[in-house]
């Protein structure tokens, strides 16, 4: 990666405020704020599944770029939005829809299990039929 510039977002709690999600001004309800979907992953630098799939959501950030935002909260520096979510192990992922509440993953999935999770849950694409597969 040296030399390229990222395209997953660093997010502070100021950034989450303004971006995600207000729980300081709306703590009972789910308000998403962004203008599309996102995808917020909950890691720390020491741990190896998050390693594993920190590329995996570089990649998908350039694929989806026009779709869908992808941040990355550091679970170390931003103790509050870890506390907030119940983050307990990680990595631990947050899809958040234009509508509707946020879902949740625990663990260091696959590329194609997150592109089916984004699909489903965040841009609800139609899965191909087998004969467009082919």
């Amino acid at each position: 990666m040296e030399g390229k510039t990222p395209h997953t977002i660093q997010l502070t709690k100021d950034g989450f405020l303004n971006k995600v999600m207000n729980y300081e001004k709306n703590p009972e309800e789910w308000i998403y704020l962004g203008d599309k979907p996102c995808v917020i992953d909950f890691y720390a630098d020491w741990c190896g599944p998050c390693k594993f799939v920190a590329p995996i959501l570089e990649e998908l950030a350039m694929e989806y770029k026009d779709e869908i935002y992808i941040y990355k909260v550091d679970t170390e520096s931003e103790m509050e939005l870890s506390a907030v979510f119940g983050i307990r192990s990680i990595p631990t992922i947050l899809f958040c829809p234009m509508d509707g509440n946020p879902q949740m993953v625990n663990g260091a999935l696959p590329k194609h299990n997150l592109e089916q999770i984004i699909n489903d849950v965040l841009l609800k694409k139609e899965k191909p039929s087998k004969d467009e597969m082919q």
